[in-house]
């Protein structure tokens, strides 16, 4: 953690995380942690309408016996005076990512998974970090939840803080069948304008986004007006390392959606399936277009 905290740092970027150190799997690590799950007895389901997998079983009523997350929160808190940020499942992601035998309702799941992701929540906040950031791609297929109680499942999981909070949607990474599956939907990837409304309305602080290289119209982006945006700048599906230019011209395009006081330069989504030297030099491209454009709005 100490050295992907150094590479973010010399790379430039203002806002730093623990660089993925402390998770292996974005959903698992965190459930691995849970009473109510087993580990051993698996079934396969279908993750996110894509492909099968070989999951967990939720058998009985899940909480959190002890923190997942704290303690490595506070150690990184102690290594830098930046601001720092901290990923979570979401909600609606965990329960997509689990054979349920016991409640037998995704709602249900969704909303004990908030009850415990607002305990963890609390207790990072109090550890200094100061925006807490929930991953849901699902968010990206299962629109009718989303509206119907996703966005409410998250507003549960938020529940109290005063820290910024953020939410994470992505059309996934890293294996075939998300790549495959990206390739279905036509010149324009509208699945954002389904959920945008209400996630306007909701108490969610920053929308983060895969921007760059993806098929996404900017222009829904609008619907998001008021809210702080994360905006993908870097590809992660790909080692050619964008120039600063490239990302300044994708900040550039976006601020015609977004008060430029409400845009944080990012990238699309998380590096573990990049080299060290690509991702560092991807991290140093990120900073220095967002350099570029800061230059020109003051």
């Amino acid at each position: 953690m100490k050295l992907s905290l150094h590479e973010q740092q010399c790379a430039g970027i203002d806002i730093v995380c623990d660089g993925e150190q402390t998770r292996q799997h974005f959903v698992t690590t965190f459930i691995e942690h849970l009473n109510g799950v087993d580990f051993e007895n698996r079934e396969t389901v279908r993750i996110r309408d894509r492909y099968d997998a070989s999951v967990p079983r939720v058998i009985d009523a899940v909480t959190r016996p002890n923190s997942v997350f704290v303690e490595d929160a506070k150690f990184l808190r102690s290594q830098t005076d930046r601001p720092i940020k901290w990923a979570l499942p979401g909600p609606m992601t965990m329960v997509d990512t689990l054979y349920d035998a016991h409640y037998k309702s995704r709602e249900k799941l969704a909303w004990e998974f908030a009850k415990i992701l607002n305990q963890e929540a609390k207790e990072l906040e109090e550890a200094g970090v100061d925006i807490i950031q929930f991953d849901e791609p699902a968010f990206n297929v299962f629109f009718d939840d989303v509206n119907e109680w996703g966005v409410a499942a998250l507003e549960r999981a938020v529940e109290g803080l005063k820290c910024e909070t953020a939410v994470h949607i992505c059309y996934g990474y890293g294996i075939k069948a998300n790549t495959e599956w990206k390739k279905t939907l036509g010149n324009e990837w509208r699945q954002y304008e389904s959920i945008f409304p209400m996630l306007q309305r909701s108490n969610i602080d920053i929308i983060s986004l895969e921007c760059h290289n993806s098929r996404v119209p900017l222009e829904l982006i609008e619907l998001l007006r008021g809210k702080k945006i994360m905006v993908g700048a870097i590809d992660v599906a790909n080692h050619t390392v964008e120039t600063a230019d490239e990302v300044a011209n994708t900040l550039r395009n976006v601020l015609k959606y977004v008060d430029a006081d409400k845009l944080y330069p990012c990238t699309n989504c998380g590096m573990a399936t990049l080299p060290r030297e690509v991702a560092r030099a991807k991290l140093k491209a990120l900073s220095d277009g967002a350099a570029i454009v800061r230059n020109e709005c003051t």
